[in-house]
C-alpha cells in the first residue's frame, strides 16, 4: 500500500549542518560548547564543534584575540567546501566575525551580536557578566559598535575562562555573586553571560537568580539554526 501525505503538511526539514568555531586549543572549552549546543539544536540540525590546533588557551587579552583571529579565519577558509550551512563562533568577542562573513555566502553568527539581539527581547536595561576583567575594555567596545552602550553593563567575574568551564563550586559562587551584583546596583533586567566558558550554564546559575539569564553561545547557535533552515526552505522552494 502507498502512502500519500497530507495536503498542506510538508516534507520534514533536512538537517543543517553547523561548523562552531571554538577559537583557543582547550579542548574542555570545545566540549563544553558542543554539550551546550547539543541542548538547544533541532534533532535533524548536526554541530560540529572545532579548536585551532595550535594558539592561546583562553582568550582573555588583547595579544590573546589578536594571535586567535588568523586562526579563526583559517579554519572558515578551511571549511568553505565542506557543505556546513553556518558557521558559529565560540568566542564572546566576536573575534574574527567580519572577515569571515567576507568568505562565505551562508551566516557567519557572533555569540556577543545574537546575545545582544536575544537580551533586546527581554530586558530595557541588561548586563553581560563574563570571566576576567582583562576581557571588559573589549566588550565595552563591542557594545559601542552595537550600539547598546546606554542600555549594557558589563561585569567580571575573576574567573578565568578554563576555570568557568569546568563545574567547580567557587567559580560558581563568584558567577552568582557578581550577577547579584549587576542585578542590585546596574539595574539589570536580564543576564548575558559573555564567554565561550560559560556556554552551558545558564541553567546551572538560573535556579538562584530573579531574572531571565541568556547563554550568549547557544543564542548564536540558535540564530545560525534558525537562519539556514530559512535559506534552505527558500532555496528548496
Amino acid at each position: 500500500m502507498t502512502l500519500r501525505r497530507a495536503e498542506g503538511v510538508k516534507e520534514p526539514a533536512k538537517g543543517r549542518r553547523l561548523l562552531v568555531i571554538n577559537p583557543n586549543t582547550n579542548p574542555a572549552v570545545t566540549r563544553t560548547i558542543r554539550d551546550a549546543a547539543a541542548c538547544v539544536v533541532h534533532e535533524t540540525t548536526a554541530v560540529t564543534v572545532v579548536n585551532p590546533a595550535t594558539g592561546p588557551f583562553s582568550i582573555e587579552t588583547a595579544e590573546h584575540r589578536a594571535l586567535a583571529v588568523p586562526r579563526v579565519i583559517s579554519l572558515v577558509s578551511e571549511n568553505l567546501s565542506a557543505g556546513y550551512d553556518a558557521f558559529v563562533l565560540g568566542c564572546f568577542d566576536d573575534i574574527g566575525l567580519f572577515e569571515s562573513r567576507a568568505l562565505t555566502k551562508v551566516p557567519v553568527v557572533g555569540p556577543c551580536e545574537a546575545g545582544i539581539a536575544a537580551m533586546r527581547t527581554l530586558a530595557r536595561r541588561f548586563s553581560i557578566v563574563t570571566t576576567v576583567h582583562a576581557a571588559l575594555p573589549g566588550i565595552n567596545d563591542l557594545l559601542v559598535h552595537y550600539g547598546v552602550a546606554d542600555i549594557c553593563t558589563v561585569r567580571a567575574a575573576g574567573v578565568g575562562v578554563a576555570d568557568a568551564s569546568e563545574n567547580g563550586t567557587e567559580a560558581r559562587l563568584r558567577f552568582l555573586r557578581t550577577i547579584h551584583e549587576a542585578i542590585e546596583m546596574d539595574g539589570a533586567e536580564a543576564i548575558l553571560l559573555g564567554s565561550g566558558g560559560l556556554a552551558g550554564k545558564a541553567s546551572t546559575l538560573q535556579a538562584d537568580i530573579s531574572v531571565p539569564i541568556i547563554d550568549a553561545v547557544q543564542a548564536a547557535v540558535k540564530m545560525a539554526e534558525g537562519i539556514a533552515l530559512q535559506l534552505r526552505q527558500q532555496m528548496d522552494g
